[in-house]
């Protein structure tokens, strides 16, 4: 399907440029223009919008993107192999793509880009995640973009939005949900890709919030939640050893059970209890 706009189906476009997907790049293409227009779509209105995407490939999502009338979108691919494809589809949409080849954890996108930014990505497998937590976990908040719209494993996404005591739940939905609505927008099967992963996977759109829902300092925050899933099988007071002094006393006044684990408790109490450890 290539209705959204007048360039080649994707699968033409791959075939022409000898595109195989790499492993070792995380690469899974998605070559149906509808599910990538349907994703783009997830993001928001983004007419007055700057797009940062990462990972672009052969460009289904961008040109989503641009075809649901992104102000602009600034890609960054490391595949010098998709660099033609990209330009193909930025002469097609004169003054609206911008492509970087280098690596998205290396490259500040900033100077490129022009508030209100959004985020929208099919993330390489390999780099998902660190680059979620890196923008979950700036230094001043609110954040640099107004929402995340992403692709990833459907095991990654349900821990973005897990609940207390699901075993999804646990240091990535405290980080998520502390500052930012989260929620499972899209499922897509492995047939929708190639090659077909072996895991299904799932779009997730979290809406950075003006402020976090409840107060806490958010390196404290930080610490006693890896803490506490880093062995979550253990009773909170044991997981939590060496965090404060008076440990049981502040569990309790955080509304905690010390013989709870990590998995039982919400991120309303993981902020108390950050407060109450940072107060010691």
């Amino acid at each position: 399907m290539s209705a959204i706009d007048n360039l080649p189906p994707l699968r033409d476009v791959i075939a022409e440029h000898g595109l195989s997907a790499r492993k070792s790049l995380g690469q899974n293409f998605l070559l149906d223009l509808n599910l990538t227009a349907k994703i783009a779509r997830q993001a928001g209105d983004l007419r007055e919008c700057d797009v940062l995407e990462i990972g672009p490939g052969p460009g289904g999502l961008t040109r989503g993107l641009l075809s649901e009338g992104a102000r602009k979108v600034l890609a960054i691919e490391k595949d010098t192999r998709c660099m033609p494809v990209l330009e193909q589809i930025s002469a097609a949409y004169p003054g609206q793509l911008e492509v970087i080849n280098g690596d998205a954890l290396e490259i500040n996108p900033l100077a490129h880009l022009t508030p209100p930014i959004r985020i929208a990505a099919n993330l390489p497998y390999n780099v998902g995640t660190e680059l979620l937590v890196r923008w979950l976990t700036p230094k001043e908040w609110p954040p640099f973009w107004q929402s995340l719209t992403l692709m990833f494993q459907r095991e990654v996404a349900e821990r973005i939005v897990a609940q207390p005591g699901s075993k999804a739940y646990g240091r990535l939905a405290i980080l998520a949900q502390w500052r930012a609505d989260a929620k499972i927008v899209m499922h897509l099967p492995p047939g929708a890709f190639t090659p077909p992963p072996k895991v299904s996977s799932a779009v997730v759109h979290l809406a950075a919030l003006p402020e976090p829902k409840f107060e806490a300092d958010a390196s404290t925050l930080s610490h006693v939640v890896a803490k506490a899933f880093n062995q979550r099988r253990k009773m909170l007071r044991a997981a939590l050893k060496g965090t404060a002094p008076d440990l049981e006393d502040r569990l309790l006044a955080a509304g905690i059970q010390p013989t709870e684990r990590a998995e039982q408790v919400s991120l309303e109490q993981f902020c108390a209890l950050a407060r109450e450890i940072k107060k010691a």
